[in-house]
């Protein structure tokens, strides 16, 4: 437990650190983060992206950086962006044949562990702000592995090794 608070991007209870609002767009025109989270082993993905996005264009992220490492998925839960509710994306996972579930408002059983990623991730950046100053998109991989690598009390592990089945070889110790 002692070795995930060495790390400078780890954030944890009683942290002590300044933190500072993300709110301005960077240079490469980032301003949104797609985090995309397995409900079984709580790893997850952060992928920086632009709001102006086309579908198209998200849904070869998807591809490229989702289903060609863990497959096709049987079901993904969303909430109603509209990204997300375009016939484009439900045109797309129908033919995979996965199911869409969009998540509702106040329904804790299918957001709250999104929620609970998203709320990490912000604190995790907050942190690191003052480190990456504008360039929080070019930094975050090293985010979201920090993040994949933090141990979790419910699962008794971190989620690398809970999807692995190993403790991940890291440099930061």
């Amino acid at each position: 437990m002692d070795e995930a608070y060495k790390s400078k991007y780890s954030v944890y209870p009683g942290d002590d650190k300044m933190y500072y609002d993300l709110r301005d767009r960077i240079s490469s025109g980032h301003d949104t983060i797609w985090v995309i989270v397995d409900r079984l082993t709580k790893s997850a993905h952060f992928l920086p992206v632009r709001k102006d996005y086309k579908m198209d264009r998200l849904a070869r992220w998807y591809l490229n950086e989702i289903a060609a490492r863990h497959g096709v998925l049987i079901s993904i839960i969303s909430d109603h962006d509209s990204h997300f509710t375009s016939k484009f994306w439900q045109s797309m996972q129908e033919a995979l044949g996965t199911r869409l579930d969009m998540s509702t408002a106040y329904h804790p059983q299918t957001e709250g562990q999104s929620e609970r990623t998203i709320q990490t991730l912000e604190d995790m950046l907050r942190s690191c702000v003052p480190d990456f100053r504008r360039s929080w998109d070019v930094h975050l991989l090293l985010v979201e592995f920090s993040y994949n690598n933090s141990y979790h009390s419910s699962m008794r592990c971190a989620p690398f090794e809970a999807l692995y089945g190993i403790k991940c070889r890291s440099p930061i110790m």
